[in-house]
């Protein structure tokens, strides 16, 4: 048994179901849980906490161990409503723990279906499933999938910078109706923790797919830009073959084999026929490629290998040099969002937008707006602000 300590007295929970119900949930690792399977008396206001931040009912605590199981199995039913897969891992070995992104999860499909309750103005999206059933070139591909998001090469290129390359893509995904969040620390429903191997991920619906990006301050250290470019471009990818799932992507890998989706991906954004005429002839001359496609050098550097402008020894030695740089980089100190930018990055601006033209409609209620959107982070008399951040 499990002992829960209320006012001098101790109260027995089964270890079973303790373990069950806590060792599926976002406070697994938290200390007072592992104490508690240890045989450290829990406080029981310490219990209701974590059974709180858990999303669990307490009285299901003190359930037979056949009951909780079953609500167990509805839960991952639930949860796993917006995936077709556990995880789609591309050049990793990690799998992504759904424990690690269940409340966000949960968060993204509450939206969608109040989105499709409640806006009238969606239409059917074009892009889901798009290239499913394709038998098609990589070439062909890459370019149905751009003409139906209306994105064009150029338009990455020009922008300033990568960070700004970025939200090109965001801006063309959001105008197709899939819907784009990204990880704000302490301004989402969990926090993701640092031992997570996780790019994002891609959640189903036939209307509104959303997409979630990871921004690397889960871990150790920042996702370059590059490689959001990259991962992005990757999560529409997935959409379009009909893939919904977490999402993990290895950005130094050497491996030879990969899946299609990388191929279109690496097409999108360094299309073959013209990669082929760009001259590689050391590690100065990948950076600038990066530059030029608005991707991580290494995205550079395996695009050359594989078209075969780099050779194997050389490619070796260019990823060895980059994965070093980038271990041994140091990340500048980076301030939490304030609370409106936060909420605008993880909702995502076009989510936002339609939340507050619902709330503008009256079919969705303040409470119930600051519950969905500000998630209960900051009141509703921040809305004003809100608008004009969102735009």
């Amino acid at each position: 048994m499990v002992t829960v300590a209320l006012q001098g007295h101790s109260i027995d929970v089964d270890d079973d179901v303790f373990s069950a119900l806590f060792e599926n949930s976002v406070v697994a690792g938290r200390s007072a849980v592992v104490g508690a399977l240890a045989g450290k008396p829990l406080p029981w206001g310490t219990f209701l906490d974590l059974a709180g931040k858990a999303e669990i009912p307490y009285p299901l605590f003190f359930a037979p161990l056949a009951t909780v199981q079953a609500q167990l199995r509805l839960k991952n039913e639930k949860l796993m409503a917006g995936f077709t897969k556990t995880t789609f891992s591309m050049h990793s070995r990690h799998q992504v723990e759904l424990r690690d992104i269940e409340l966000i999860v949960k968060d993204l499909l509450r939206k969608q279906e109040l989105l499709r309750r409640n806006d009238l103005s969606l239409t059917g999206n074009k892009v889901v499933g798009l290239l499913s059933k394709s038998s098609g070139t990589a070439a062909a591909d890459a370019e149905k999938l751009l003409s139906v998001l209306g994105l064009s090469r150029q338009a990455i290129r020009e922008a300033k910078t990568k960070e700004a390359a970025l939200e090109v893509i965001i801006r063309r995904l959001e105008a197709n109706q899939v819907f784009v969040s990204k990880s704000a620390k302490n301004w989402m429903p969990q926090q993701i923790p640092s031992s997570a191997k996780f790019s994002g991920m891609t959640i189903r619906d036939k209307k509104v797919p959303f997409v979630f990006l990871a921004s690397g301050d889960e871990g150790e250290q920042l996702e370059a830009a590059g490689r959001k470019v990259f991962t992005l471009t990757l999560l529409a990818v997935l959409i379009s073959t009909g893939t919904f799932a977490p999402v993990n992507y290895d950005g130094h890998t050497k491996e030879a084999e990969s899946p299609r989706e990388y191929e279109l991906t690496a097409e999108i954004l360094m299309p073959a026929a013209e990669f082929r005429l760009q001259r590689i002839s050391n590690l100065q001359s990948i950076r600038d490629l990066a530059e030029k496609y608005r991707v991580t050098p290494s995205a550079v550097a395996m695009r050359g290998w594989r078209l075969k402008l780099i050779d194997d020894d050389s490619f070796s030695a260019y990823m060895d040099t980059l994965r070093g740089e980038y271990a041994r980089r140091v990340d500048p100190p980076r301030r939490s969002a304030l609370a409106i930018t936060g909420l605008r990055n993880y909702n995502g601006v076009e989510c936002s937008r339609r939340m507050l033209a619902m709330l503008d409609a009256g079919t969705l209620s303040r409470a119930d707006f600051r519950r969905v959107v500000f998630l209960n982070k900051i009141s509703t008399s921040q809305l004003r602000e809100f608008r004009e951040a969102v735009g």
